[in-house]
């Protein structure tokens, strides 16, 4: 039997379908947290004889007519793929939205179950709905249901399971005279005005009308949003997370397992130049990696509760109005709140964009944010460079969002992009996050870096090691600068003279990086294995490569240039188009460069009174830089008003 959740967007759908089926699938309060159907199999607590059933969790439709490509996946699945029983998810605190779209779903012959969500908040209001005028009034049956408490979804499922297998369904008589929206609309209306009584009066103001005055005032908005940024870093790096961070860097993979493993292959009597690969190349680049893990936990368990709270939906209405400047609205900033979990969803999101202009200028911009991938970065120089500040994380999140800014402007400028979209969003009422959501979250997201961290960084750690050990003839070397890695590195290395960059193993570092931003961490755990401090130790090893101000140049190219390779090719099917795709990666590369370069040049200048190493051709690249911008976008004007061609 295949059951498919469909519903509005924020109506709850992926909350029952992580309850039903014991998966961890992301959830928001905003659309565009789902953007594919998912699958999985109904979980045994609610499938006691062992049936088979598949739930299908749709992305959020408001209408069974597409207009996004998220609705029309809904719709192609409902009207293709013949699901046994159709479980309506419809918003109890927001029924008359809702039933619009139920209406839709019962002229269909599919069998229809709605699960009335959110009863709880229902309850909270003061606010009643006669469920058995609802059922009637719809001719199928209404299960009110609390998701987040898992209340009333045996009911649900029982329901669903019956009329799925009696293939049963009656369509509403008052359906047979709708022909047009309108018509529709006016029924949804007479429904709710017989089934919902409701207390609150429309004008009152409500304690979230009272919060939002104040976090998404316009001014004091955007620093309220960096204050609350500020205390999640400051918690995750320098609280909780830092602490057992370090007891994970300096004492668990730093002393007691190489030691253990060192004894161990010493006593079986391993080949010495194996147990180095083995503990030095994989055991070394991976426990550098690996022991940042109690920093991103404590981040995203953070972050859950904020999205769950309903603040952050209050961001993408702050961001809305700077957004408009540059050609973008609210719809883009969710994509980049989803991508500071992972830049692969936070790219898909962007399919809700239905403006192609401002689809794709996000699909560029969203991978300037911070990802989880980023952040080992962030705590690793933070901790090397800046032990006693708190300010360096929450600065690359300030720092992303001015280069958003700025970067949205230029590609305007670049290519002449005028967006069309309007951004609407219903903010949801502020709740009590769930702990035990956040928790879910929280480990969910462990798991995904800790199997990351054991194949692909595992693997290219010791890719690393061999090729930092090894002359291309395959021999071992003794000076890494002989090795296959630094004749690699040292072809890249000019490029980065500019920028205050001196050395083929940063050069090494950047491009590991480009296969997963970790990698930046655990190539230096891995070259600088020979050291006898701890990698991530104040005034450490890596202090040899970089003062403070070009250590936070490096931080910066390696947040703003190209993301990985999976991220680029969620951005290449995203952008449809290999020639827009280059053009982003090429814009990427570019913006990360000349921010690492203006970093490290003027930072020298103003902090040390001299500049940076590279200077001279830092100079040539910036003038050459600025002529090819006033060069283009003059070209662009031009197009524009002389000749009405249409850039986009």
């Amino acid at each position: 039997m295949k059951i498919a959740l469909a519903g509005n967007p924020n109506c709850g759908k992926t909350t029952v379908f992580n309850a039903i089926t014991g998966r961890s699938e992301a959830v928001g309060n905003w659309s565009g947290v789902t953007v594919s159907a998912k699958e999985a199999g109904l979980k045994k607590k609610y499938n006691p004889e062992g049936r088979e059933i598949t739930i299908v969790d749709l992305p959020g439709a408001y209408s069974i007519s597409p207009f996004t490509g998220e609705e029309a996946i809904t719709s192609d699945f409902i009207k293709e793929k013949d699901p046994d029983v159709i479980i309506n998810i419809v918003d109890g605190a927001n029924v008359s939205r809702s039933l619009f779209f139920t209406t839709q779903l019962l002229e269909l012959g599919v069998p229809v179950v709605i699960a009335l969500n959110k009863n709880d908040i229902v309850s909270k209001r003061g606010d009643k709905i006669d469920v058995a005028a609802l059922s009637s009034a719809l001719s199928c049956p209404v299960i009110p249901v609390a998701a987040t408490l898992e209340e009333g979804l045996p009911e649900l499922l029982a329901s669903a399971i019956e009329h799925g297998e009696a293939q049963s369904f009656i369509a509403p008589p008052s359906l047979a005279s709708i022909d047009t929206d309108t018509a529709r609309q006016k029924l949804v209306d007479q429904i709710v005005n017989k089934c919902l009584v409701k207390v609150r009066v429309a004008n009152q103001i409500t304690l979230s009308d009272k919060i939002d005055r104040i976090v998404a005032h316009k001014w004091l908005g955007l620093p309220i949003f960096f204050g609350i940024m500020w205390a999640v870093f400051s918690l995750s790096i320098e609280g909780v997370g830092g602490y057992f961070s370090a007891y994970l860097n300096e004492t668990l993979f730093g002393e007691i397992v190489p030691n253990a493993a060192n004894s161990f292959f010493e006593n079986l009597g391993v080949d010495p130049l194996l147990q180095a690969v083995i503990v030095d190349g994989a055991i070394g680049g991976a426990g550098a990696v690996i022991g940042f893990l109690p920093l991103i936990m404590v981040l995203f368990f953070c972050l859950s509760l904020l999205e769950d709270s309903g603040y952050m939906a209050r961001v993408a209405v702050v961001m809305d109005r700077f957004f408009k400047k540059i050609g973008l609205s609210g719809k883009s900033i969710i994509p980049m709140i989803v991508g500071s979990g992972c830049g692969i969803p936070g790219v898909m999101a962007t399919r809700t964009i239905e403006d192609i202009n401002e689809k794709r200028m996000t699909t560029i911009l969203t991978p300037f944010v911070p990802c989880g991938a980023k952040l080992p970065i962030i705590a690793l120089f933070a901790a090397v460079f800046f032990p006693e500040n708190t300010w360096v994380g929450p600065s690359m999140y300030i720092l992303a969002i001015v280069m958003i800014l700025l970067g949205g402007l230029l590609l305007k400028k670049i290519f002449v992009w005028d967006s069309t979209s309007s951004f609407i969003m219903e903010l949801p009422e502020y709740k009590i996050p769930s702990l035990k959501n956040a928790l879910i979250q929280m480990f969910d997201k462990a798991k995904a870096f800790i199997v990351k961290a054991t194949t692909i960084i595992l693997v290219c750690n010791t890719l690393v090691w061999f090729a930092s050990t090894y002359s291309w003839s395959l021999k071992p070397v003794e000076d890494q600068s002989l090795s296959i890695l630094a004749s690699m590195g040292s072809t890249i290395a000019p490029l980065l003279i500019p920028l205050g960059f001196v050395g083929w193993q940063l050069a090494a570092a950047a491009i590991t990086g480009f296969i997963a931003k970790e990698n930046v961490v655990a190539t230096f755990a891995v070259l600088l294995v020979a050291s006898e401090e701890a990698l991530h130790m104040p005034g450490g090893v890596i202090t040899e490569f970089f003062t403070p101000v070009t250590a936070l140049a490096y931080l910066a190219f390696n947040l703003f240039t190209p993301p990985c390779f999976a991220a680029i090719g969620a951005m290449n099917s995203e952008m449809g188009s290999k020639k827009w795709l280059f053009r982003g990666l090429a814009f990427q590369f570019g913006v990360g460069y000349m921010v690492a370069l203006i970093i490290s040049q003027v930072g020298s200048l103003i902090v040390y009174g001299t500049p940076s190493i590279g200077f001279g051709p830092a100079i040539v690249i910036t003038v050459l830089m600025a002529l090819f911008l006033v060069f283009i976008i003059k070209r662009a004007d031009f197009k524009r008003t002389q000749l009405g061609v249409d850039l986009s």
